[in-house]
């Protein structure tokens, strides 16, 4: 087996040419060998295994009012249309798939399945000497310009994705530079695509196609397609995007040969998920993702709806009147009459307050009873992942108790479970539960098992009372212990040297400068040390008591918010993560600060006012440094890296779930809260963690998509690294070798055979642990129809609609 970990050295990421990006990580050899054929089981077994049900209000479309107005929220508007960009998102997403040609769409098990919209077949038609696929096109697919979609438009596609074009600014070329030409058929309906060598995932090309007016020059690629599309061919157009009012307009294609759109238009509304409930109960939305806390108004509202409570009555029963008690009423009314004047105006003014608090929530819950709250299981899963490229974390020994530590059921249960969603943990990082490619090989890592973490540990040379030890060799006597001492006084001045130095420079750059830095630089309250302050025993961390309080985050795992996507380049990074690392490595940043505030109080030096001369007794440790692993003279400590915005309680939640666990077999961790938005690019992308948590899409080609997540990284020739979007940077030349052929054979049951094969092997590699599938919660109107969380699928935007309403016959009939 090749070697698992990664060259050492400063880390960066490939020119995003060179990357495979969809917007869409180790055992011995000799066990190795037993588990990878446990780990590789029948296509059956995807069959067998639990899949959460999609939750979108399913319905036919004669049941569907024709004509009205979606209005759905988003993250944020698009910076550019092209989805082929690096900075594309979300959103970009959602407009392509509206406007675009999709000529594979994913089923409820997240299968691609050929749309008949755009194509009448697709077909590996030869297979020696070359591979050849005939695609037949819709005779009736047209632009929304007139012009038929042909082979011209996958050419232009081709040959901007392909990477030979370095003038094109695309962040993927992932099978398109497998491609060797592109031809008509027999006629302008038929494109015959030749591959080069063997393509498996060629299913997963031509998705989204553009019109060739995009494709066809470096300008309308990189520049003209951030803003406007030439044109269109899906059942909604593209009309506006306005930026003062955060909307995006589509109208019905009245060029749409396939079933026409339900509705008029779908307006898409840049909302933050914080302000989602306000806008859901002030009647501006009617289809949007929420967090759990937004969910559990709903769930409030409706509750008390059924019961008969109006909103003043639920705001009383558990609003912000529910701690108003018949005393503390009384005594404010008496205060806000009484004598003194100025205590009277205050109270009134508090009165006032609260009777408004009051009737903003009684009208939201009456607002709010008219959603309904739509969930599954997003196509993502959020991962514990273990940098490997230096540290305890890069013995393979250590990475494997970590992940023998953690209870990854009771994870996934803390997260799913109050939700009613399945809870079992991901069994594969390259398939989810109902993909063809899924098989449950987490067995070649094996489950939580205490005694087995520890016994892992010592086998790595971590052992109680080792930070006491001092590594073998070293010279004993004073002499070693007076150039020791010599050492770190020298040592201590030059550090005092370059703090004043930079005493000196902060002072001269202003009082500007030294705002940016602390709001870059995580902040004390952050910072934890397992078995000196346990994280979440602070009132701070604790949930509210507020019926209302989000258990779940925005932008965490327990809804359905946005994937962390990889970042464009790790390489660039920023001036302030400069300054942030040298601060830490310095010791003069917020972390050496907070270490330092957890520290014992100084009680002197031992010998200190003894004669001149007198040795210094041995000091004794006490029991928590006779307990505490360590190796060489260091104790065993992990650096666990956490976003601290307030959309990431449940992330923080799971942490410090994680925290304990890792506690439980003498893992101590320093955990450290950074701002959501340096959280990935300041830290996980460049490598500045030990321990993180953070999710990944899934992906119906992972022969092509999950390679460069675990794919080995690279020693440039510049001694950076080149990881890709393993931000783990574990893997091996096994696991490459796996992914290569995967994605050359065109036998469909050997691909999915050998990418089990290589997701038994980054189990064993334990760069990356499963933790659970993140959940999708959509409020959405309740006469909403083929709307909702559509789980693995992607929606059918023309069968979205409202509704038709009960006729009185109907009614009597249903009755």
């Amino acid at each position: 087996m090749s070697q698992v970990g990664a060259p050492r050295g400063r880390t960066c990421s490939r020119s995003p040419r060179s990357r495979t990006l969809r917007s869409v990580a180790t055992l011995t050899s000799a066990v190795l060998a037993v588990t990878v054929l446990a780990g590789c089981s029948s296509g059956d077994e995807a069959d067998e295994a639990p899949v959460a049900a999609q939750d979108n209000a399913p319905a036919a479309r004669d049941r569907v009012a024709d004509g009205g107005t979606l209005r759905w929220a988003v993250d944020a508007l698009p910076t550019t249309l092209n989805t082929f960009q690096a900075d594309a998102d979300g959103t970009t997403s959602r407009i392509a798939g509206a406007v675009l040609p999709a000529l594979y769409t994913l089923d409820e098990r997240g299968r691609p399945r050929l749309n008949p919209d755009y194509l009448e077949s697709a077909q590996v038609v030869e297979t020696e000497p070359k591979q050849v696929v005939l695609y037949k096109l819709n005779q009736q697919a047209v632009w929304s310009d007139g012009r038929e979609i042909g082979a011209a438009d996958f050419v232009a596609q081709w040959r901007a994705l392909s990477g030979r074009d370095t003038a094109y600014w695309t962040a993927r070329n992932s099978g398109y530079e497998r491609i060797e030409k592109i031809e008509r058929g027999k006629n302008d309906l038929e494109v015959r695509v030749t591959f080069a060598k063997p393509y498996a995932d060629w299913q997963s090309l031509f998705t989204p196609l553009y019109p060739k007016q995009v494709m066809g020059s470096p300008n309308a690629f990189n520049d003209g397609a951030r803003t406007s599309l030439k044109a269109t061919a899906g059942p909604f157009l593209l009309k506006t995007i306005d930026r003062k009012s955060g909307d995006v307009t589509l109208t019905r294609n009245p060029r749409w040969w396939g079933q026409q759109a339900k509705l008029d238009s779908i307006v898409l509304k840049a909302v933050p998920r914080a302000d989602r409930t306000a806008a859901l109960a002030a009647g501006s939305l009617d289809l949007a993702e929420i967090d759990r806390s937004a969910a559990e108004r709903i769930a409030l509202a409706l509750r008390d709806a059924r019961a008969g409570r109006n909103g003043a009555q639920a705001a009383l029963a558990h609003g912000p009147g529910s701690a108003i008690t018949p005393s503390k009423a009384l005594r404010s009314w008496a205060l806000a009459h009484g004598s003194d004047d100025e205590k009277a105006a205050e109270v009134k003014a508090a009165r006032k307050k609260n009777q408004e608090a009051i009737e903003r929530y009684a009208n939201a819950q009456d607002a709010l009873a008219k959603f309904v709250v739509r969930k599954s299981l997003e196509p993502a899963y959020t991962q514990l992942s273990l940098n490997g490229e230096s540290g305890p974390l890069a013995d393979e020994r250590v990475r494997r108790a970590v992940a023998r530590a953690i209870n990854r059921q009771e994870l996934a249960e803390s997260v799913l479970k109050p939700l009613g969603l399945p809870a079992k943990p991901p069994g594969s990082h390259l398939a989810l539960a109902g993909q063809a490619a899924y098989a449950d090989s987490s067995d070649a890592l094996g489950g939580q098992d205490t005694k087995e973490a520890q016994a892992l540990l010592a086998d790595a040379g971590w052992v109680p009372g080792g930070a006491l030890r001092k590594p073998a060799g070293t010279k004993a006597g004073s002499e070693s212990e007076k150039k020791e001492s010599e050492k770190k006084e020298s040592e201590k001045k030059e550090t005092e040297k370059k703090k004043a130095e930079k005493t000196e420079k902060k002072k001269e750059e202003g009082s500007t400068d030294a705002k940016k830095q602390a709001g870059d630089t995580a902040s004390d309250e952050g910072l934890y040390i397992v078995g000196d302050d346990k994280p979440g025993d602070s009132a701070d961390d604790r949930p509210g008591d507020s019926p209302a309080a989000p258990a779940v985050g925005a932008n965490g795992p327990g809804n359905g918010g946005t994937v962390l996507a990889p970042a464009p380049d790790a390489a660039g990074q920023s001036a302030a993560l400069l300054a942030r690392a040298e601060a830490l490595d310095t010791g003069t940043g917020s972390a050496a600060r907070a270490a330092q505030s957890v520290a014992k109080p100084d009680k002197g030096v031992a010998g200190a006012y003894a004669p001149r001369g007198t040795a210094a007794p041995a000091t004794v440790p006490d029991a928590a440094q006779a307990k505490a692993l360590g190796k060489d003279g260091k104790a065993l400590s992990l650096r666990f890296v956490l976003p601290s915005g307030p959309g990431s309680e449940s992330l923080r939640a799971v942490g410090d779930r994680i925290v304990r666990m890792l506690d439980a077999v003498g893992i101590r961790t320093e955990v450290t809260k950074v701002s959501d938005d340096s959280f990935f690019k300041d830290h996980v992308a460049s490598g500045d963690y030990d321990l993180a948590l953070y999710s990944w899409p899934a992906s119906a080609f992972p022969a092509t998509d999950a390679r460069p997540i675990f794919a080995k990284p690279e020693p440039a020739s510049d001694g950076s690294l080149l990881v890709e979007q393993n931000y783990s940077r574990v893997g091996t030349d096994r696991i490459d070798q796996l992914f290569d052929q995967a994605a050359g054979t065109l036998d469909e049951d050997e691909a999915h055979e050998l990418v089990r094969q290589a997701d038994a092997r980054i189990w064993a590699a334990a760069g990356s642990i499963p933790l659970y599938q993140r959940p999708q919660l959509v409020a959405a109107r309740a006469d909403l129809v083929n709307a909702g969380a559509w789980g693995l699928a992607a929606p059918r935007y023309q069968d979205i609609g409202f509704k038709k309403p009960e006729t009185t016959k109907g009614t009597e009939r249903n009755h």
